[in-house]
């Protein structure tokens, strides 16, 4: 067999990086793209460099945004009250969708995970204390993975944000173990969310 020229190794190497792009998948792409009118991979490229340049993390709740702070954070008809904790921005769009939830967020950045070297001081913990101590929150809703760090860091943040007078609870184990909220469905997500219990 033919072995392909290098520029296309290099484009399936780029694209193989990618989540949920697999090395068959790698090279439909990437065979798709060198045999595309010149036009249209410009138009694809500059896209990519367009959203890279302008989209950035709101500085309160660590969101996706073009604009700081972002649309959610400045949007007085939601409900400042509560907050919901998720690890990583994408989180905040699949919450989104489930319609049901109409509080504020706050992206932590991981999960402690002492295997892989992530300590609580690695994620945004001191950020979400100093919005305890300024913005109006009553409840913080723990929206994180049913895995062992998901699990060890909703236990953590109810031990450390309890004593602060604030109801910390989790959203109910709607979601498959061991996966995160990527992958769960907006039904699953409205249950989940209605089902949250006060973490003890």
């Amino acid at each position: 067999m033919a072995s392909l020229p290098e520029p296309i190794n290099e484009l399936l190497a780029a694209l193989n990086t990618l989540p949920g792009i697999g090395p068959r998948s790698a090279e439909r792409l990437a065979l798709h793209l060198v045999q595309s009118e010149p036009g249209a991979v410009k138009q694809l490229a500059q896209a990519i460099l367009h959203a890279r340049e302008r989209i950035q993390t709101c500085p309160i709740c660590g969101g996706l945004t073009e604009h700081t702070p972002c649309t959610i954070c400045t949007d007085s008809r939601r409900d400042a009250s509560l907050v919901c904790i998720v690890e990583r921005p994408v989180d905040i769009i699949s919450v989104e969708k489930s319609g049901t939830f109409h509080g504020k967020f706050h992206v932590l950045g991981g999960k402690i995970s002492p295997l892989n070297g992530v300590e609580p001081e690695d994620l945004r913990i001191a950020d979400l204390e100093k919005r305890l101590g300024t913005e109006p929150i009553k409840e913080v809703i723990l929206a994180l993975g049913t895995d062992v760090e998901g699990d060890a860091t909703s236990y953590y943040l109810a031990k450390r944000l309890s004593p602060k007078g604030v109801k910390v609870t989790r959203i109910a184990h709607g979601l498959p173990a061991g996966s995160g909220l990527e992958f769960a469905d907006e039904l699953t997500l409205t249950h989940a969310m209605e089902g949250r219990r006060e973490l003890q």
